[in-house]
């Protein structure tokens, strides 16, 4: 099995990948930290995607940030920001999208293809009881979108293929250690252990979904 991360060197990402390796998969690993990808910017993500050969099995966008520069969470609409709204669009929507489209050539279109992005449960709209966080919560529901819109389509070619969005839950990071307050979190190798299951129990008739750690679905 051979498994692509995008995000690798994040907590995460870096335990995707080594839960894979634990499972006996060949994992390439790619981050901005290390291997310089800016997946912010298309040329980047053409460039450095560009470059390898064959085909991956799984593929995990694990990139994505609550906090950029000097913007944290809104807590108002009077906090809003155009700057932080294109930062995290660029980061948490456009990103996995372009992943998307220069990764869909690395997907087989025989056996069965997976391809996950980390989303958030507060990006989902039906389940928005406490409002606030608009920036994060608009560009993850966007991502959301782009995974669904990416499944219908690329499923007309991989029939196989499950093309999902992932919400991981909490978990203990640098991400989210200043906003964790009274949230039990887990560790990122658990986290790691969770979402490979669900991936694992999911069949191609759930591609294009949402789902949390657990397997649940999440409203969208």
């Amino acid at each position: 099995m051979r498994v692509l991360i995008i995000g690798a060197s994040g907590g995460i990402g870096a335990a995707l990948a080594t839960e894979a390796e634990a499972r006996g998969a060949e994992v390439t690993r790619l981050s901005r930290r290390i291997d310089g990808l800016d997946v912010t910017s298309e040329a980047s993500v053409a460039d450095h995607l560009g470059r390898l050969k064959g085909a991956f099995d799984a593929i995990w966008v694990a990139t994505g940030a609550l906090e950029i520069g000097a913007h944290g969470p809104e807590k108002a609409l009077r906090d809003l920001s155009p700057d932080a709204l294109a930062q995290q669009f660029a980061l948490n929507a456009t990103g996995p999208a372009l992943v998307l489209k220069h990764a869909a050539h690395l997907l087989p279109r025989r056996g069965r293809p997976t391809f996950a992005a980390l989303s958030a449960r507060v990006g989902s709209i039906g389940d928005n009881r406490a409002g606030g966080w608009y920036a994060y919560r608009a560009s993850k529901a966007a991502l959301n979108q782009i995974v669904r819109c990416a499944a219908i389509e690329l499923g007309r070619t991989h029939r196989d293929l499950i093309c999902v969005a992932l919400h991981p839950g909490t978990v203990a990071t640098p991400f989210t250690e200043k906003y964790l307050g009274r949230h039990p979190a887990v560790p990122p190798q658990e986290a790691a252990q969770n979402l490979w299951s669900v991936l694992d129990g999911l069949t191609p008739a759930q591609t294009g979904g949402f789902y949390d750690w657990a397997g649940k679905e999440v409203a969208w």
